[in-house]
């Protein structure tokens, strides 16, 4: 998908992303943020994160910059700042394929619901190992095309559709895992039946 068919759609979504999205995906969220184990003062890099579901996951103790190419989803996200008074945490609409920080400039990377929906994931996965640090938490929440013969045949069938409302589902993880250069720690499933997998990696440069 094009950025300017992604920003055009989720723009659509910004006004009621939280009340269809996140009975959903915040449990993975919350779940993903507390097992990154955020250590005082070390400076973290939310990549997407629209209209800030993450933000009341993250401790006082840390700095966060939040990223996302949607002005109008980030008006969600700096409302919620404000209201919370959220002083550790900043966000910038961002193109999460051309990340505009130096290199080794992040201890621990969060990529949530966002390969799927970039044009290119792997230069995202590039850009992301580019600023963060040697040996930092690179964690990632995605939905990947089931290994599954039957399964897998019908993701490609519905890609085009889903690609209609905002994201690609023929993006295997193991093609994720071997293009992205990551070293996988840990990965798993929230629960037992669940769409989405959870990427605990580790930025070996």
């Amino acid at each position: 998908m094009d950025a300017d068919s992604a920003k055009k759609i989720y723009a659509s979504y910004s006004d009621v992303y939280d009340r269809l999205f996140k009975w959903i995906f915040f449990p993975r969220i919350s779940h993903a943020v507390e097992a990154m184990d955020v250590k005082p003062g070390e400076c973290v890099l939310d990549v997407g994160i629209g209209t800030g579901l993450s933000l009341s996951t993250y401790p006082e103790h840390c700095t966060v910059t939040g990223i996302d190419h949607s002005a109008e989803m980030l008006k969600q996200a700096k409302q919620k700042i404000r209201e919370h008074g959220y002083s550790h945490i900043s966000v910038m609409e961002m193109d999460a394929m051309r990340l505009e920080f130096p290199d080794n400039a992040f201890d621990k990377v969060f990529i949530s619901h966002v390969v799927s929906v970039v044009s290119d994931p792997f230069m995202v996965m590039k850009e992301v190992r580019r600023v963060c640090k040697p040996d930092g938490d690179v964690v990632v929440i995605n939905h990947f095309k089931s290994p599954h013969p039957l399964m897998g045949s019908f993701s490609k069938v519905f890609n085009p559709i889903s690609k209609r409302i905002g994201w690609r589902s023929d993006l295997g993880m193991d093609e994720f895992i071997s293009g992205a250069g990551l070293n996988v720690r840990e990965m798993y499933k929230l629960k037992k039946i669940d769409f989405w997998d959870m990427i605990f990696a580790v930025n070996v440069k």
